[in-house]
């Protein structure tokens, strides 16, 4: 009998340690995640306001055959958007790209050559954004102060590139699936559905449904009193955070 119980004991003891090593290792797990989380930086994907303020985007990679039919629906609707143009893109482009900033549209960076930042080392990353931007610079005599990721795929140290250069990385919390070729009326439900103060929308040039969408979303949006702005005039620049979500809010001021 006395042998069974030392037995017992031994294996209970065993099994005791078993389950505070599972504890232990399960606590670093977790803290690990937890680490890797708060340490994880977020572009603005949208800003927080009381405002009926958004942002209409359009990512310029491909034609540029629609050009004068977004100005002018943009004009229509009183709306200035933000073209985040590949430096290829301005190669072929550059008079689309005059065209755009003479008619009061924000040009931002969507890379040189549109590579996976994520794969790419930060000097290769900074290299590709620079060359970007001397290409716009060129062309409107106006520093560039907004980069899109490729693709949207974008990681710390191209966040970090970003803020090194003076400049803020931009997502968006509503995209029209324009390049899908979705129909006029699915980009429309897509987009009115979602739209919320301090939205940035994504559109893209060169889609063949996309200026029919454009002008029918800006007529509701403009009849539910919203106003449309560039990025930079959305975004807030200093004394700000930024969500799990990637929502950007501005921080209040200590009441001394």
């Amino acid at each position: 009998m006395f042998k069974k119980v030392i037995l017992n004991r031994s294996l209970l003891s065993f099994l005791c340690c078993i389950a505070l090593c599972f504890a232990i290792s399960l606590s670093v797990v977790y803290e690990v995640v937890s680490t890797t989380s708060q340490n994880r930086l977020l572009p603005i994907y949208s800003v927080e306001t009381e405002e009926k303020k958004i942002a209409i985007t359009f990512d310029a990679a491909w034609s540029a055959e629609d050009t004068d039919d977004l100005i002018d629906i943009l004009k229509k609707h009183s709306a200035s958007a933000t073209f985040f143009v590949v430096g290829d893109w301005v190669n072929k482009n550059p008079e689309a790209v005059k065209k755009l900033f003479e008619n009061g549209h924000e040009i931002g960076n969507h890379s040189d050559t549109h590579p996976a930042y994520s794969k790419l080392s930060r000097n290769e990353i900074k290299i590709d954004i620079k060359n970007c931007n001397k290409k716009i610079e060129a062309i409107t005599k106006t520093k560039t102060k907004l980069c899109r990721a490729p693709s949207g795929d974008y990681d710390n140290k191209s966040i970090e590139v970003c803020d090194d250069l003076g400049m803020k990385m931009i997502q968006w919390d509503v995209d029209s699936l324009d390049w899908k070729l979705l129909s006029v009326d699915e980009m429309y439900n897509r987009v009115v559905n979602k739209v919320q103060n301090g939205s940035i929308i994504l559109f893209h040039n060169g889609v063949e449904n996309t200026p029919e969408a454009l002008d029918k979303i800006l007529s509701k949006l403009k009849a539910d009193c919203y106003e449309f702005g560039t990025v930079s005039e959305l975004i807030y620049w200093d004394n700000y955070e930024i969500d799990h979500s990637g929502r950007q809010f501005l921080l209040k001021q200590n009441q001394g």
